[in-house]
């Protein structure tokens, strides 16, 4: 069900829901200080405030979450994105942000994707991943989530690592958790084949 930008950020990212589900995790693996952060698909930018003011863009083709975005924190970079050119230049991006968004898109259209993403990003850069994913032994949160949530395509933890594989990325998997007890996450990191060592923290 769609939701309109000021419900969405109202219902889906209250402050304390995105910190504990979504915060949390990225900075506990990953130093944000001075790092320039690519948010994509970043909605109505509830992930902003992890990232300096001259230090992160948004983008999402939802031109209306843009907006609204833009409203709320006037101070941060979001631009609405065409779904075939990134409009940041060539290795500039340190940090690729994609929370519950590949859930949303075909395997074709994550492709063409990851090869923007091998562009924009610096040499040592990273993609961090939080996403949905069908697991065997929650076959409840399975049906909750595939009749609930509007992305259609939500996968199984080994089909979303291999969409980054398959395109030459190495991914490692950071955490998986339970979400509100209906839905199962992964976290995981993907990097681009041929780039210098992570900078991610030291796993727990």
């Amino acid at each position: 069900m769609y939701l309109a930008p000021r419900l969405y950020h109202s219902v889906v990212r209250p402050r304390w829901f995105t910190e504990r589900y979504i915060h949390d995790h990225i900075k506990s693996h990953f130093a944000m200080d001075n790092k320039m952060v690519l948010d994509f698909g970043c909605g109505t930018g509830a992930n902003c405030c992890m990232s300096p003011v001259d230090k992160y863009y948004g983008i999402d083709v939802n031109s209306k979450r843009i907006e609204f975005a833009k409203r709320l924190f006037p101070n941060y970079t979001f631009m609405a994105f065409d779904g075939k050119r990134i409009q940041i230049p060539d290795q500039t991006v340190d940090l690729i942000l994609i929370v519950a968004v590949l859930h949303h898109i075909p395997n074709e259209l994550i492709s063409h994707y990851l090869h923007e993403f091998r562009r924009v990003l610096k040499p040592e850069g990273n993609v961090a991943v939080i996403e949905p994913y069908l697991c065997q032994k929650s076959k409840f949160n399975n049906w909750f989530m595939t009749r609930f949530d509007d992305g259609n395509y939500i996968r199984n933890e080994d089909d979303y690592l291999r969409l980054f594989i398959n395109q030459q990325y190495d991914c490692r998997v950071l955490k998986k958790f339970r979400k509100c007890f209906l839905y199962n996450e992964v976290f995981f990191t993907a990097k681009p084949k041929g780039n210098s060592s992570t900078n991610y923290k030291q796993f727990q």
